[in-house]
């Protein structure tokens, strides 16, 4: 009827995807898209990448059929702004303090993290932009006993959040150690179905869109949170401003928002997010939902 939905998914290697992966995951449901609906997609296709960019589409694809915005069908009261966390990437010590010195006007930046140099890489941050909240994102790279000897030096260098501190699947003893700054899963959260074993082992689970299979998977995943009393943070890879904007109605929910992707490309996609000062408005319709 002369509409189009887009979505957009980046795929990510760490959970086997690629282009190629995700490219003949979508192929495969073309001669289904005449009456798919996203129901029938949540069991049509695994939660990744693929099933992300086609759910997001049809979730756009809906909006623009009946001419409301999706917060709206969901009946939201959506923000006009988000705050936004900026990423500093994981580089030697001074570089990483010489971008935050150009980013310290911004309130949450988010540190990128290794088992190395942990403290000085974290204290170059926080020296630079001391006005600033920081997360740091560990990858996966430390052990039990690294992050509870870490954690007064964090929480004492103003660190509000811990992401992703040990393996998914050997995190388990992070429900023995008393949490000074809260922990969030990230690797070890992919869909509604995690959010249950992560209770009392995590304080906040990270919902990103290219890990649920799309937004309605992730909404159940809010859902399930909420309940089992966890706090929020959504996330993102690096993608443009179509990838961001079904993030941000988790984003309505969420204690943390680190959806900075598109601040990250050399160039972005027509009507993009507008940042500024580490805040983001909502999407255009133009752009998605």
């Amino acid at each position: 009827a002369g509409h189009q939905g887009r979505g957009e998914c980046v795929p990510y290697p760490r959970y086997g995807e690629s282009v190629e992966s995700v490219l003949d995951q979508i192929n495969h449901t073309r001669p289904l898209l005449t009456d798919l609906d996203r129901d029938q997609l949540q069991t049509l296709l695994p939660a990744g990448a693929a099933r992300n960019a086609l759910d997001c589409a049809l979730w756009d694809l809906q909006a623009k059929k009946n001419g409301q915005r999706v917060w709206q069908q969901l009946g939201l009261k959506f923000p006009r702004q988000l705050t936004s966390a900026y990423t500093v990437s994981l580089s030697d010590v001074g570089t990483m303090g010489t971008v935050a010195k150009k980013n310290a006007n911004l309130p949450l930046i988010k540190v990128k993290l290794n088992d190395e140099d942990v403290m000085a890489r974290v204290q170059a941050v926080h020296q630079s932009a001391p006005d600033a909240a920081l997360i740091v994102d560990a990858n996966e790279s430390w052990t039990i006993e690294m992050t509870e000897a870490l954690m007064p030096e964090l929480a004492a260098a103003g660190v509000s959040l811990i992401e992703q501190p040990l393996p998914a699947g050997e995190d388990g003893g992070l429900a023995e150690i008393e949490h000074l700054v809260p922990v969030a899963a990230d690797e070890s959260c992919h869909q509604s179905r995690d959010i249950d074993r992560l209770r009392g082992v995590y304080d906040v689970v990270n919902i990103k869109l290219d890990k649920t299979g799309g937004l309605t998977e992730a909404l159940r995943a809010v859902r399930l949170a909420q309940e089992s009393d966890l706090k929020l943070m959504v996330g993102c890879m690096v993608g443009t401003s179509l990838a961001m904007a079904p993030a941000m109605l988790v984003g309505a929910f969420a204690q943390y928002v680190d959806l900075d992707g598109p601040l990250l490309l050399t160039e972005d996609r027509p009507y993009g997010l507008r940042y500024s000062d580490g805040r983001m408005e909502m999407p255009e319709p133009a752009l998605w939902g």
